[in-house]
């Protein structure tokens, strides 16, 4: 399996989305064509250096998603902080963005 890995910025806000998904979107399709499409490729993002962020976040998580599954690869965040964990939580979205923490469902009932 080959992976690569990224990192997001310290502060991801909403007013500020469009130029970080930009730069986002760049090292993304830089490292998908470095590890190139296929089953079982993992772009790993680590969100340990976000300190200041809104929901906006999640929006830029999920466009990143999209984007790999698009490209045959998985984007697998990790070192995420509690405060991102729990935002996600509340909208819905944590089982789509790391999947491999949802509980199973036989854990649900």
């Amino acid at each position: 399996m080959t992976e690569a890995m990224l990192k997001l910025p310290a502060s991801v806000r909403l007013d500020a989305l469009p130029a970080i998904w930009a730069e986002l979107e760049a090292a993304l399709l830089a490292e998908s064509l470095q590890v190139g499409a296929g089953a079982g490729q993992v772009l790993h993002l680590n969100a340990a250096p976000l300190t200041d962020f809104d929901s906006g976040v999640l929006t830029l998580l999920l466009s990143a998603a999209r984007l790999c599954r698009q490209r045959e690869l998985q984007l697998q965040v990790f070192e995420v902080p509690a405060k991102l964990q729990e935002l996600a939580r509340v909208y819905g979205v944590g089982d789509l963005l790391w999947p491999e923490q949802a509980p199973a469902a036989d854990q649900l009932a």
